[in-house]
């Protein structure tokens, strides 16, 4: 699939302070998470991707230009900040217009219409946004961001806010315009919902890529770090003692009826465990490896920063 966005050799910093440093990636329609903690360049490199921050080195390829060449470009392109970009005086509905007039689309109060329902938003639209919870005010940028209709969607802590079910909707209209071929790139620290917005993750660690694919090829490629397996059977310590010294098994920890192993090579461990539990004897009530998740990823990444 063709990259949609393409970042070569890109720095931004401010003064002394380096914000981006020499980053190359690339994005394609679908949903990607960007990840990585504070201040670790997130927020900067949407600000320059969406043209509202320059580039203090290296380039970008938006849509297949040069938005330094042809800025038009932007007006495929809309941002949800994190900041509470909002006039509170407003309705939710005036100030979805407003993005819809500066932006001159045609048939505006259809557009409106339609970007107030894709965030259920309707019911509450003629109430001022100063009146509004903090979900709500999301829902309100969301809006205004998709009543352009962008090829591509940069949304920066869109959940931040939002109650569950204000977020279970969200994660859904996401998920819904990047199988429809837009790319969304959503920055977030709540990693249990990135994980169920896609498997697509761009970390970064002090202004610099520190991982890039789904979460499943990066865990693998940490080879310094040992698989961790919770393994459950009532003859837990016949299982450690069959276990130690096993190809792999780097080490055995017992927790009652729990069975703690830390391996080198997850693959080679998923095919010995079945022998030496069939060679002694052993019921196995379950085995769960405890580190493959995007939570456990995001924290042996930036760990020691």
């Amino acid at each position: 699939m063709t990259d949609t966005i393409v970042v070569t050799e890109l720095s931004k910093w401010f003064g002394l302070k380096v914000a981006v440093s020499e980053v190359t990636i690339g994005f394609r329609p679908g949903v990607t998470g960007l990840l990585g903690p504070n201040g670790a360049g997130k927020t900067t490199l949407l600000r320059v991707i969406a043209g509202l921050q320059r580039p203090s080195q290296g380039e970008i390829s938006l849509l297949g230009v040069d938005p330094r060449k042809d800025p038009s470009v932007y007006r495929r392109v809309s941002l949800v900040p994190e900041d509470e970009a909002i006039y509170e005086r407003m309705t939710a509905r005036k100030f979805v217009e407003l993005a819809a007039r500066l932006a001159k689309v045609d048939d505006v109060a259809d557009r409106v219409q339609r970007a107030l329902v894709m965030v259920d938003l309707v019911d509450p639209s003629d109430r001022i946004l100063g009146g509004f919870s903090k979900g709500m005010r999301q829902r309100a940028k969301v809006a205004a961001a998709l009543v352009t209709d962008p090829e591509v969607l940069l949304l920066d802590e869109p959940l931040n806010g939002a109650d569950p079910v204000q977020r279970a909707q969200l994660i859904k209209l996401f998920m819904e315009l990047g199988a429809a071929g837009r790319t969304v790139i959503v920055s977030s620290h709540v990693l249990v919902e990135v994980e169920r917005m896609t498997d697509r993750v761009v970390a970064m660690v002090d202004g610099r890529l520190a991982a890039v694919g789904d979460v499943k090829t990066i865990r693998s490629a940490m080879t310094d770090k040992p698989r961790l397996v919770y393994i459950e059977t009532p003859e837990a310590r016949r299982l450690a003692a069959a276990l130690i010294g096993a190809d792999g098994v780097i080490g055995v920890h017992l927790d009652g009826e729990q069975v703690r192993v830390e391996a080198s090579d997850a693959g080679e461990l998923a095919m010995r465990l079945p022998e030496v539990a069939v060679e002694a004897g052993i019921t196995l009530s379950r085995v769960e490896p405890v580190d493959e998740s995007l939570e456990s990823v995001f924290r042996y990444l930036v760990e020691g920063r």
